[in-house]
């Protein structure tokens, strides 16, 4: 099947319904020059490694997804992709005195449970228009598992988020043994533990709607939802959101993820 046309993903973008926030994101210049400085020193005294890291886009949006069950896993994926990578933070972050200098200095974003997550998306629609990169965990919160599997559903913020801009690569990256160096509500670090992070090629969500292994959608099927009324346009997208939002998460089991 050929590829959506620049109309259909144009079309696509508008039936998210995400607009920014209007304000113009820019990655803070502490945060810029501590990773021209950490993410080589960090991997030389600790036993991370990674395999597919060259499939992280140098430059440009982009969305990171990985799967979480420690406390490191954000910063796992900044050194692997050694750009600042901005990330949606639970509000209590930025109350704790021990986080908040470091959530403001870095650039992440503030989410709220009363608001279900709508501002923070439109804060990460003002990250990747301005080429910036997101990394999202699409279960949304550190695995409760004690035991694996650990990788739970994914929620579908990061599909409707991919779709708002349906030419922007997403990008797997499973982490293993992440809980070894650090675990869950432990503040002891295990640095010679091994953590394994495999990268996938990166995919967009256009290419995924058009392929009959995603979204099967052709320009034809596109302008048909687009002819419909808002709840038909909502619920068929949601419908895409949660199978692009499963195979994401069924990619991230198939490199790995426990």
């Amino acid at each position: 099947m050929p590829g959506l046309s620049a109309d259909s993903l144009e079309t696509v973008a508008k039936l998210t319904g995400l607009e920014g926030t209007g304000i113009s994101h820019s990655t803070p210049m502490f945060y810029k020059g501590l990773i021209e400085l950490s993410p080589s020193l960090v991997r030389t005294i600790t036993n991370v490694s990674y395999n597919g890291v060259n499939r992280i886009p140098k430059n440009g949006p982009a969305i990171l997804v990985g799967n979480h069950t420690s406390h490191i896993d954000p910063i796992v994926k900044i050194m692997g992709a050694k750009r600042p990578v901005h990330y949606l933070a639970k509000a209590e972050h930025f109350e704790d005195k021990k986080f908040q200098k470091l959530m403001t200095s870095t650039g992440q974003i503030e989410t709220f449970r009363e608001s279900g997550g709508v501002e923070a998306l439109a804060s990460a629609v003002d990250v990747l228009s301005g080429g910036n990169v997101m990394g999202i965990f699409p279960e949304g919160t550190r695995s409760r598992s004690d035991k694996p599997p650990y990788l739970s559903r994914g929620k579908t913020g990061v599909a409707r988020l991919a779709a708002r801009f349906p030419e922007v690569p997403v990008v797997p990256m499973a982490i293993i043994g992440a809980r070894k160096f650090m675990a869950p509500g432990s503040a002891v670090v295990n640095p010679l533990a091994k953590v394994q992070v495999n990268v996938d090629n990166p995919i967009t969500f256009g290419e995924w709607l058009g392929d009959e292994s995603g979204g099967n959608m052709s320009d034809e099927d596109i302008s048909n939802i687009a002819d419909l009324d808002e709840h038909g346009q909502r619920s068929i997208m949601k419908s895409h959101y949660r199978r692009f939002t499963d195979q994401l998460i069924e990619n991230l089991r198939a490199l790995g993820a426990p």
